[in-house]
């Protein structure tokens, strides 16, 4: 059975995404991942290891700035320090994060079971240095120390390893002053993070539904005369639309930008023959997306539409292999090596033929590459959610072909939850009519190579080796 998607609204008629539950399970999951490490605590800066410990959001506007922290420690509940009046509106509004009434058969989808008078409440008023904005000599970093220290204290923590995910230095330096032994704490929110819930798999399939619904306004929109900046906008406007949270980016890269792959869009002007693919990666709920598709603007040449082949070959070799047991090492071995394709090493070709988890981030586990799956294979599981991504350059020097799907493994193999046709080259913009009919959409774009006297010209140039 296919994975079903759902209105955006909460209704009383249907059960869809159940959002008490998603807070619950993805705590659960983290709770257990540092049950299995040798952790005392993790110490979160980053925003999705934030959402997912506390289910706190104050925008994406601070998501570089490190300016909020959360903390789990073992036999304790979750507590963010946030951004001034967000605290106050978590303490409104986010129940989940008071535990001062708390008790064993309280509501569930309240406040966590259990009172605990060292922790009445999870949502305080906290920063951090504003990635040093604040004059060190306040003392920001020791102020974060402190909170953390006093907690690990609360709990007899203190000489356990404190796990943290990405961190300042003048925080690092303040936390090991006061006695905190800091360690490597991101593979535990990776590893809770690395199998989905099933809601968790319900808004990323809503999410790449967005997309779809993207792609279809951008292929009624591209043709030749409009901008790549241009066909950001239109993909922006759509998803923002339908809402979504954060628009991360949209890689639009046409003509001759294509080889090789320079992975941000430009004001370049779409011509008449060109390849043209983007990369849609947005935000519902937190939950993201990472999706390719490929066009020809109006027509495609037989080089790009051979690169496409190929690179539908290879996306669909991959997906044949995806189901629980297999390996990371099993997938990309069906891809080629860098040198193929005209890189000197995997280093140098790294994401061009590409896998990764997806979920509050872009790029989770597993991850899928020649550069290191071969050696250290992952495992696949049921319930992971990933992205696989392949590229071909096309033979005339200047196109290729890029292809993404997103995938949700199964019981029995896998589903494709990224819906927008790409099974062959799509060729978007005006048909052409002649007075012998309809423009081939198959041509070279200069027109002089699609008749007989240039293609006998063109022939007789090779054999002068012109």
């Amino acid at each position: 059975m296919a994975i079903p998607t759902f209105g955006p609204n909460a209704v009383d008629w249907e059960t869809r995404i159940d959002m008490d539950r998603l807070r619950d399970e993805r705590l659960a999951r983290l709770r257990a991942s540092l049950e299995q490490s040798d952790l005392g605590a993790v110490l979160a800066f980053d925003f999705a290891n934030i959402r997912y410990m506390t289910s706190t959001h104050i925008g994406t506007w601070g998501i570089d700035k490190m300016i909020r922290f959360s903390l789990l420690v073992r036999g304790g509940e979750p507590i963010v320090w946030d951004f001034g009046s967000a605290a106050r509106h978590h303490q409104l509004y986010n129940p989940w994060l008071d535990y001062s009434k708390a008790h064993s058969d309280g509501d569930p989808h309240g406040a966590h079971h259990g009172a605990d008078a060292r922790n009445p409440s999870g949502a305080r008023a906290g920063i951090s240095t504003l990635r040093g904005a604040i004059n060190p000599l306040v003392g920001m970093a020791d102020s974060v120390a402190r909170k953390i220290k006093h907690e690990l204290e609360l709990y007899g923590l203190l000489g356990e390893p404190l796990g943290v995910d990405v961190i300042e230095l003048p925080v690092l330096k303040a936390l090991q002053d006061a006695g905190v032994t800091v360690v490597d704490g991101q593979q535990v929110f990776l590893e809770a993070r690395r199998i989905k819930t099933r809601d968790e798999i319900h808004l990323l399939t809503h999410a790449c539904s967005m997309v779809d619904a993207a792609y279809e306004n951008l292929y009624e929109f591209l043709r030749p005369g409009v901008r790549e900046n241009e066909c950001v906008g239109v993909v922006a406007k759509t998803l923002y639309d339908l809402g979504s949270e954060y628009v991360e980016g949209v890689n639009a890269i046409s003509g001759e930008r294509c080889a090789p792959h320079p992975h941000v869009f430009s004001d370049r002007i779409v011509r008449p023959g060109d390849p043209a693919f983007f990369d849609i990666l947005h935000s519902y709920n937190g939950y993201r997306t990472c999706y390719y598709r490929t066009f020809a603007v109006g027509s495609a040449s037989s080089a790009q539409r051979d690169a496409y082949t190929r690179c539908r070959e290879y996306m669909d070799e991959a997906i044949s292999l995806v189901r629980p047991g297999a390996t990371t090492a099993d997938i990309v071995s069906v891809w080629p090596t860098a040198q193929e394709f005209g890189f000197a090493d995997e280093e140098a070709a790294f994401a061009l033929q590409y896998g990764h988890g997806v979920g509050l981030s872009i790029w989770e586990k597993p991850v899928f590459s020649r550069l290191v799956s071969l050696e250290h294979p992952e495992v696949l599981e049921e319930g992971m959610v990933f992205a696989l991504e392949t590229y071909w350059p096309s033979k005339d020097g200047w196109g290729a072909a890029r292809i993404e799907e997103e995938l949700v493994v199964t019981a029995d193999g896998c589903e494709v939850i990224t819906k927008f046709p790409a099974e062959e080259l799509l060729v978007a913009g005006q048909r052409y009519f002649t007075v012998s009919g309809p423009l081939s959409t198959e041509r070279d774009s200069q027109s002089h190579l699609n008749t007989p006297a240039g293609t006998r010209a063109g022939r007789r140039d090779e054999a002068a080796g012109l």
